[in-house]
């Protein structure tokens, strides 16, 4: 039987700029979710005109269950596919994570969406639901449904109260606004090398930090 939880939606009164480089701050691995032990990058794609970025982790995770569950089962960690969709036009970002150790066995499945609060141009939104189908697990299938349930509560939680830390380190830091991403200008040749380093994600990542730190190539008047 399948098993589906959803979250109600969480709101953070900062814009959704702030709170994606909040997020960012949890990879590769993150000192504040102790079971979550580190991350490898499959896959790390832009679009030509640098407003959707998708990237593809491996995750590793330790076992947050009994001693006699794990040796049983011959594993300490397990292994999710987390693959997240940031689309800056849109101002969205999309997480769908699933489970590889056991699949034959277990499948999770995680789906996250990160959003503009719809009254709100500068909150932004967290929704998040998950779904559990236990089709055998040495005998000790009810054991796992619990555990799952216990865990993802409790990331439930945790996970908003790592987003805030990490958007008070920012404001510490003095980072208080990110600009919007904005279109790449025209390019006014044919010229394909020309419009490739135009639409370079790099250039626009590279103007954001600019921005955000107050730096400036205005040459001061005389």
């Amino acid at each position: 039987m399948v098993q589906k939880y959803c979250s109600p939606v969480r709101v953070y009164k900062h814009p959704f700029e702030m709170v994606m480089a909040a997020y960012e701050r949890r990879f590769p691995t993150c000192p504040l979710i102790p079971v979550f032990l580190g991350s490898e990058v499959l896959s790390d794609v832009w679009s030509e005109d640098g407003a959707i970025h998708t990237i593809q982790r491996n995750c590793k995770l330790s076992v947050d269950a009994p001693r006699l569950l794990k040796k049983i089962a011959g594993v300490e960690v397990v292994y999710f596919i987390q693959k997240n969709t940031l689309n800056w036009r849109e101002r969205t970002l999309l997480i769908e994570a699933h489970n590889e150790t056991f699949s034959n066995r277990v499948t999770v499945l995680e789906t996250c969406l990160y959003s503009v609060h719809p009254e709100n141009e500068n909150w932004t939104c967290f929704e998040q639901s998950a779904s559990l189908d236990i089709k055998s697990f040495f005998g000790f299938e009810s054991t796992v449904e619990k555990i799952a349930m216990k865990q993802y509560t409790a990331n439930i939680k945790r996970g908003k109260e790592i987003i805030e830390y990490y958007l008070s380190e920012l404001i510490t830091e003095g980072v208080t606004e990110i600009p919007r991403w904005t279109p790449p200008p025209q390019p006014l040749t044919s010229d394909p090398r020309t419009i490739t380093a135009l639409a370079s994600p790099e250039l626009w990542t590279a103007s954001i930090s600019e921005s955000s730190l107050g730096v400036s190539n205005t040459e001061p008047a005389e």
